[in-house]
């Protein structure tokens, strides 16, 4: 293990407190840990990643446009020349960046009641919650005023949209191509707002599986190489490889069109999935070209 490797993990180890550490192991939905076991995970990740060959990872502050990681691959198609295989979200957004800074808190240690919401501010009438919550779930549901980040998962395999990362993989290539369209939402009660069943429409353009509600009004994507995420990469490394496209911009979305999605979808998808912890190390992210 190197010097900077030893500094970071013991660092975070001498200044988290025991009950810190306890905490983490016995979290729960209504707790937030300390500062210090995210600084934790952070070394551990840098750990477990240390001279093992993983590429970029993600998520990142999309600020920050400098990072060494020395494994490179090609830069994925654009998603109108790839088929969309996935569409799930994440409550809070998991990148850092343009509308979307405000800090959530470090949460459970375990993916919620952190990452990034909307920066900007909304009405009385936006932010009037709704009887109940809605795309319910063991870590609560969402109400008026929650950030979500959706990802449009793009593959370059024959395949057609279903549930997890597995439906964009297929017999024929186990290694295909991906991208990741990233948008942020805000749920708004509001009718009038955009439909979330237009947003995650589904079609085919040309010979290609596409979304076809994709915001194009989200401003200019920023674009880099990384990973897959979720918390389930806090400590560990994702050993895949995603050409990403996140849009700076945030977009309203009537929350009820959330919540009705939820009841329904060709991804099975029913609730927020967790944010993985924001990747600060420089070795393990990529340079964001101008």
């Amino acid at each position: 293990m190197d010097t900077r490797i030893k500094f970071l993990v013991l660092a975070a180890i001498t200044t988290t407190p025991f009950s810190a550490l306890a905490q983490d192991a016995h979290s729960n939905d209504h707790g937030s840990v300390s500062k210090e076991v995210i600084e934790l995970q952070r070394a551990n990740l840098t750990k477990n990643t240390d001279a093992k060959g993983f590429g970029p990872q993600s998520p990142r502050d999309l600020a920050t446009r400098h990072g060494s990681n020395s494994v490179i691959f090609n830069k994925t198609p654009a998603h109108t020349n790839l088929n969309l295989c996935n569409i799930h979200f994440h409550e809070n957004a998991e990148h850092k960046g343009g509308q979307f800074t405000t800090y959530a808190g470090n949460g459970d240690g375990k993916g919620f009641q952190t990452g990034f919401k909307y920066s900007g501010k909304l009405t009385k009438a936006e932010l009037s919650p709704l009887k109940e919550e809605v795309c319910k779930s063991e870590h609560g549901g969402l109400q008026s005023g929650d950030t979500i980040e959706v990802h449009y998962v793009h593959s370059s395999a024959l395949v057609t949209p279903g549930p997890t990362l597995g439906a964009c993989l297929n017999d024929a290539i186990k290694n295909p191509q991906l991208r990741v369209e990233a948008q942020v939402y805000v749920l708004v009660n509001d009718p009038k707002a955009r439909d979330f069943g237009e947003l995650t429409k589904l079609g085919t353009k040309g010979k290609f599986q596409q979304a076809l509600g994709i915001p194009k009004n989200t401003g200019k994507p920023i674009q880099y190489a990384g990973s897959t995420t979720g918390p389930a990469y806090n400590e560990q490394g994702s050993p895949f490889q995603v050409s990403w496209s996140v849009r700076p911009k945030v977009a309203k979305v009537n929350i009820e069109s959330v919540g009705k999605w939820c009841e329904g979808n060709v991804f099975k998808e029913d609730h927020a999935h967790g944010v993985r912890n924001l990747v600060t190390d420089p070795a393990l992210i990529s340079n964001i070209e101008k």
